[in-house]
């Protein structure tokens, strides 16, 4: 099997399932069931990248079903694992902190990996994520995702549309230059604990979601209002001397890295909307964190 298609099929797995580790999980379970099949059968699938493909998407919709379970017992909120952009922890030569094998290396970062994006996935069911992610991000025809879902393909042609429609209530992101700009002054108003500047730069509805997964200290339900998280800001700075904030590409957007003795503790995603964060993402689950590696 071609190094490319393994790639393929962990792109589709990530946005998929919102997680580096499941998604090279499920591909690694298909190429297992692959080289599983007798050689006989093997010679009669005419292309085996597709047969992957379906395989792949059917463990991901079985895991899309059980992770409602297990999300509805996780601790606190549960958000989509941050990816790195490699060229920013490769600028000192070499491989990346987690090595050249790391899955996170192969996800190419556009849109469809932001943030944003990947939490408006998790509102629709299994079928329409799988549905919509193959059809409208990967380009699948639907006569194919029919063969993943077990669904005719005017059904999943429908799901796909009705996934669409969650997706249209989502603004389009801001350019980067503009996100990167406000982010870069978040940046410097907190390093300066300059309470006005942040309450000026966050939306007075701004939303600020915290994933700790139980295993780090973290608010455990949203907090909602730009003066309560500009509280909440002031108040880690207080309690974490020696955090240091890093300006990182988060998901493929402007973002904000924390790292404390070089080791990174957490990671912010942002949406901006006219100048002012609207939402902040802040993942601090250690395990979500394996692709940062150290801060460099």
């Amino acid at each position: 099997m071609a190094a490319g298609e393994r790639r393929q099929l962990i792109n589709v797995a990530y946005r998929l399932l919102g997680s580096v580790t499941e998604a090279e999980d499920a591909v690694q379970d298909a190429y297992t069931r692959w080289y599983g099949l007798p050689r006989s059968r093997q010679e009669e699938i005419s292309s085996p990248g597709a047969w992957l493909t379906t395989v792949t998407g059917r463990i991901c919709l079985d895991r899309l079903g059980s992770a409602r379970a297990r999300r509805e017992r996780y601790v606190g909120s549960w958000l989509p694992e941050p990816l790195p952009d490699r060229t920013e922890w490769d600028h000192a030569g070499g491989a990346g902190p987690t090595g050249p094998a790391d899955p996170a290396d192969q996800i190419v970062l556009d849109e469809s990996v932001a943030t944003a994006f990947l939490v408006v996935l998790e509102s629709m069911t299994p079928a329409e994520r799988v549905a919509f992610v193959l059809h409208d991000v990967f380009r699948y025809p639907f006569a194919e995702i029919a063969d993943v879902l077990g669904r005719t393909p005017a059904a999943c042609k429908q799901l796909a549309a009705s996934a669409r429609r969650r997706v249209s209530t989502a603004r389009a992101p801001v350019p980067a230059t503009g996100r990167a700009d406000v982010v870069r002054r978040v940046k410097e108003a907190w390093e300066a604990r300059d309470v006005a500047a942040l309450v000026g730069l966050l939306d007075p509805a701004a939303v600020m979601t915290a994933d700790g997964g139980g295993m780090v200290g973290t608010v455990l339900r949203p907090v909602e209002g730009g003066a309560r998280i500009v509280q909440y800001m002031v108040a880690i700075a207080d309690m974490a001397p020696g955090l240091k904030l890093l300006e990182r590409s988060v998901n493929g957007a402007p973002g904000l890295v924390a790292e404390r003795a070089g080791v990174v503790v957490t990671v912010a995603s942002f949406d901006v909307l006219d100048g002012h964060v609207t939402r902040i993402w802040a993942v601090r689950n250690p395990e979500k964190l394996r692709p940062w590696g150290r801060a460099g």
